[in-house]
């Protein structure tokens, strides 16, 4: 039987800081995603750690204490804040590994392009895709790029997403990718989220270095580098490979240099043709090789070596009507999986839950596994699962309360919203209308 909306109560009123403690207890399920250490593959990647009538105790911002209710509450029995989950599934807060979620304007003319039959590369030539979005961007101001970014985490939020990676890619020059960045960082402070920022200059060639994408490439290799590392602005460096867009050895320079400056390697791999970008991305240990939906046996095989994360983005395959990515042969290889929305301009998906559906319904995944990509792995497609992806002692209390009966709707259900509470370094950051 469903849990009922007023299942979920708190002692206090709610507040924007964060309480001195926070129990939520008697959740029907409660995935802790405890267990093996490290990104999950092959079977480790169905272990969920479920534990029933489960509770979790946090204090400030940290989980102090995770088990059944009766363990929880014989050694915690009383807090500031307390949520009665019965009925429902608590779980870590989603962790979505690639987003671009700043940038200016809308596509929306693209869907009738789209219903057309024109490609990919169709749309960029009449003057939409990326390039059009830098337009915008370029000349939009750094303060509305940061607010448009905060409102599209905040809706990111309600969906249950806690923690974003968000790239840069849409100003494809020194100041403007700097820009991007603050604005990013700008973003998530504003809405409340952990925001990671990727420096992503090598994203298209801009309309200025047409025919001439080396000079472009020893741009993004000295002053753009030069100007995002100085001011600390990025995490992870990555690069779009594929035809029309970096090659191979051109990714291997930047790649190469940013690792030098302290930036991490993600790759954009395969999305559109087999170019060879999951094969580099393992032979440049990057963190994550992205998208794959035309990764080669050869490439899989090397990632799964080097213990490359694979992050498939089935949103993007819905909206640009493009192959999806085989997880299942991913997860036969030992590829640890994660799941992200792709969110930007041409995927407009706010929902970590759509994603992990259609994961299990286009990219073989079962939604164990899915749900899995959507937390643990995901925090290690970031550098994050030291504080978030799992609700262990010690780790940021990022949490969800689920209006489900089962952790397999997560898998079962094509969009809505399950979300009751999103729980963000112990304060209440959402609740659904209507919930007591």
């Amino acid at each position: 039987m469903m849990a009922r909306a007023h299942k979920v109560r708190a002692t206090r009123g709610e507040r924007r800081s964060t309480p001195a403690s926070l129990l939520i207890m008697h959740a029907s399920e409660l995935l802790t995603l405890g267990g093996t250490p490290g990104p999950r593959r092959w079977d480790a990647a169905s272990e969920l750690g479920l534990i029933e009538d489960g509770a979790v105790y946090a204090e400030q911002d940290r989980i102090v204490d995770v088990g059944t209710t009766s363990q929880v509450l014989s050694r915690h029995p009383r807090a500031s804040v307390q949520l009665d989950a019965t009925g429902t599934v608590v779980m870590p807060g989603f962790v979505d590994p690639h987003t671009h979620v700043v940038f200016a304007g809308s596509r929306e003319r693209e869907v009738e392009w789209k219903s057309q039959g024109l490609s990919y590369a169709d749309i960029a030539a009449r003057g939409g895709g990326i390039l059009q979005t830098v337009g915008a961007t370029r000349d939009a101001k750094e303060e509305g790029l940061a607010q448009d970014g905060a409102n599209r985490l905040r809706a990111m939020a309600a969906f249950g997403t806690t923690t974003v990676e968000a790239k840069s890619g849409y100003g494809l020059d020194p100041d403007n990718e700097r820009k991007v960045l603050r604005s990013i960082v700008e973003a998530g402070r504003i809405a409340g989220l952990d925001v990671v920022p990727t420096f992503l200059g090598a994203h298209a060639i801009p309309p200025e270095f047409g025919g001439r994408p080396e000079a472009y490439v020893d741009l993004v290799l000295g002053d753009m580098l030069e100007a995002v590392t100085s001011d600390g602005l990025a995490s992870f460096c990555d690069v779009f490979v594929d035809v029309g867009y970096f090659s191979v050895d051109q990714a291997r320079r930047i790649l190469t240099k940013a690792r030098e400056v302290g930036l991490r390697p993600k790759v954009h791999a395969d999305e559109l043709s087999d170019t060879g970008g999951a094969a580099l991305a393992a032979e440049m240990q990057a963190v994550s090789a992205d998208h794959l939906n035309h990764a080669s046996s050869e490439g899989i095989e090397a990632m799964s070596h080097e213990g490359v994360i694979a992050v498939l983005l089935p949103a993007t395959s819905l909206a640009s009507h493009i192959p999806f990515a085989d997880g299942r042969r991913l997860v036969a290889a030992g590829v640890p999986v994660a799941i992200g929305t792709d969110f930007n301009p041409n995927t407009w998906c706010e929902s970590m839950q759509l994603a992990i559906a259609l994961a299990c319904h286009h990219n073989g995944l079962t939604p164990a596994e899915a749900i899995t990509a959507a937390t643990l792995n995901a925090a290690h497609a970031i550098g994050r699962e030291q504080d978030v992806g799992s609700v262990e002692s010690g780790k940021l209390a990022d949490l969800l309360v689920l209006d489900i009966p089962s952790w397999r709707h997560l898998g079962y259900r094509l969009g809505g919203n399950a979300v009751e509470t999103v729980v963000k370094r112990g304060r209440i950051l959402h609740r659904r209308p209507g919930t007591r």
